[in-house]
């Protein structure tokens, strides 16, 4: 499955564009002619939450297409605001699968889901223009296991 897998790391604080999204459809598209089935998604916002929609509209073209949410903790998202849980629900009923990295919330848990999401792919498309926190951590990770990074922010 590992083959047939991409996973995807970015931002929280993320804002997209008409070029980014161009790029994100455009990467994925490739990734399936190429036998990627499974996408897996850790839930956050901003860029996960992009990709998520993202990914699931593509399922309606290409009915091959899983989404697997790997999600930190049951209650990542008890204090977002109602728009953003509204969305975060949503993603989640249509979801093909939910993985909990965690039980419960600790210090580890958002690491924990980076290293599955990572260990669980061949590839890792990410939204990286800044060389520190979480999202640099796991980039860094994906390419010392060997998965290919494709980063939308560069050109």
């Amino acid at each position: 499955m590992k083959e047939k897998a991409c996973c995807f790391t970015g931002h929280r604080k993320f804002t997209p564009n008409i070029d980014c999204e161009k790029r994100l459809e455009e990467s994925i598209v490739g990734l399936i002619g190429n036998g990627v089935c499974y996408f897996g998604c850790g839930g956050a916002l901003g860029f996960d939450t992009f990709a998520a929609v993202t990914v699931l509209r593509l399922r309606e073209v290409y009915p091959t297409v899983r989404l697997i949410l790997v999600l930190p903790c049951p209650e990542q998202a008890k204090y977002w605001n109602a728009s953003d849980l509204a969305l975060y629900e949503s993603i989640k009923a249509r979801a093909d699968k939910i993985v909990y990295a965690s039980e419960r919330y600790d210090r580890f848990c958002m690491q924990k889901r980076n290293c599955l999401l990572v260990d669980g792919s061949s590839y890792c498309i990410c939204y990286l223009n800044d060389a520190k926190g979480g999202t640099a951590s796991t980039v860094r990770y994906a390419r010392q296991k060997g998965v290919e990074v494709i980063n939308l922010s560069e050109e």
